[in-house]
C-alpha cells in the first residue's frame, strides 16, 4: 500500500472516528484532504467506495445511518467506538520497561497536519469533534535534529534527496546524493542508511551532521530499497562508536546516576563531590548528557566536551 493511500485512509479513520454523528459522504470529501483531487463526483465516489470496503477488511467497524428519524434516505458513516476500542491490555514487569524506553522516543504524540485540518473542517461543518477518541492515533516523532522531518518524509516516500553533510572529524561541507532506505536511532543519534550515488555504495549519515536543507531530487517510488536490509546492522557497521578515551567528571554525592554506573573509576573530590573517570566515544553526546544534568555535574577534562558543554 502507498504512502498516499496510507494517509487518506488514516485520515478517513480519524475523521470517522472524530463525531458521534453519522457523516454523509459531502462532509466526508470536505474534510479528507486527500479526496480533493477527485476531479468528478463519480470519480469520488469510486475511491470512497474502495476506501470503505479495505476499512471494512482490516476489520475497521464501519456503521451506515441517518441522524434524522424522519429522514432516513440521507445515508451517513461513522466508525462505531465501542466496537472499535480494543480490550483493557496489560502487560508484564519487562514489557512495560520496554514501553517506558520506547517513550522516551515518542517525546509527545500529537494529530499531523491532514488530519488536524480535517477536524478543523467538520468543526467549521457545525460537527464538533470528540478530541478524547483521537488522542495518539497519528503520533509524530519529535527530535532535536532539523533534517529528521525531511529524510523521514523521504524514506516514507520512497525518494531520492540531496543535502549538505558536514565531514566527521573536520568542517568541510560536502553535497550528498542519497536514496534514502530507513532511518534508525543509535546511541542517542538518529541515522539515514540508504544508496550514496555518489560513492556508488550503501552508506550511513548521521541527521545531526547534515549541515543545511534536505531536498528531494526525484519523484515518490524512484527508491527500491533492497529485500533483507538489516538497517541496525549496517549503523553499528559503517558508524561504529569506537572508544575515544576517558573523561574526567565531578559528580555531586548522590546524583548523576547512570554516569557513576559507566565510570571506571570513582573517588572523593571537594565536599560533596566525586571524581569519575568515564570512558566515551562521541564528545557531543557526552557533552549533551553532562548539560541534561545541570549543576550535578563538571567536566574537568577533555577540553572538548567541556567546551561542548
Amino acid at each position: 500500500m502507498s504512502a498516499q493511500k496510507t494517509e487518506r485512509l488514516l485520515n478517513l479513520v480519524i475523521c470517522l472516528l472524530s463525531t458521534r454523528q453519522f457523516l454523509l459522504k459531502e462532509q466526508i470529501r470536505a474534510a479528507v484532504p486527500q479526496y480533493a483531487g477527485c476531479a468528478t463526483d463519480e470519480a469520488f465516489d469510486r475511491m470512497f467506495e474502495r476506501d470503505k470496503d479495505e476499512l471494512r477488511d482490516m476489520g475497521v467497524p464501519l456503521r451506515t445511518g441517518s441522524n434524522h428519524a424522519w429522514f432516513d434516505d440521507e445515508v451517513g458513516y461513522r466508525v462505531d467506538r465501542a466496537a472499535y476500542a480494543l480490550p483493557d491490555v496489560r502487560f508484564e514487569p519487562d514489557e512495560l520497561a520496554v514501553l517506558g524506553l520506547a517513550s522516551r522516543v515518542w517525546q509527545q504524540a500529537s494529530l499531523a497536519a491532514p488530519a488536524s485540518r480535517a477536524l478543523l473542517k467538520l468543526r467549521a461543518d457545525g460537527i464538533e469533534p470528540d478530541d478524547e477518541n483521537l488522542v495518539g492515533i497519528e503520533p509524530r516523532v519529535r527530535t532535536s535534529e532539523p533534517a529528521f522531518d525531511p529524510v523521514y518524509a523521504a524514506v516514507r516516500d520512497r525518494r531520492p534527496i540531496r543535502f549538505p553533510y558536514r565531514t566527521p572529524g573536520s568542517s568541510t561541507v560536502v553535497l550528498r546524493h542519497l536514496e534514502p532506505w530507513g532511518i534508525v536511532s543509535r546511541h542517542g543519534r538518529w541515522y539515514v542508511v540508504g544508496h550514496d550515488r555518489d560513492r556508488d555504495a550503501t552508506r550511513v549519515f548521521r541527521l545531526s551532521r547534515v549541515s543545511g536543507a534536505v531536498e528531494p531530487i526525484g519523484p515518490p517510488g524512484e527508491v527500491q530499497v533492497p529485500a533483507g536490509v538489516d538497517f541496525r546492522a549496517a549503523v553499528a557497521a559503517l558508524a561504529p562508536l569506537p572508544h575515544r578515551g576517558d573523561s574526567v567528571l565531578q559528580a555531586r554525592t548522590g546524583a548523576c546516576h547512570a554516569l557513576r554506573r559507566r565510570a571506571v573509576a570513582t573517588r572523593p573530590a571537594d565536599d560533596g563531590w566525586d571524581e569519575l573517570v568515564v570512558p566515551f566515544a562521541d564528545p557531543e553526546l557526552l557533552a549533551e548528557e553532562v548539560a541534561g544534568l545541570g549543576p550535578d555535574v563538571r567536566v574537568l577534562a577533555p577540553d572538548d566536551v567541556r567546551d561542548a558543554v
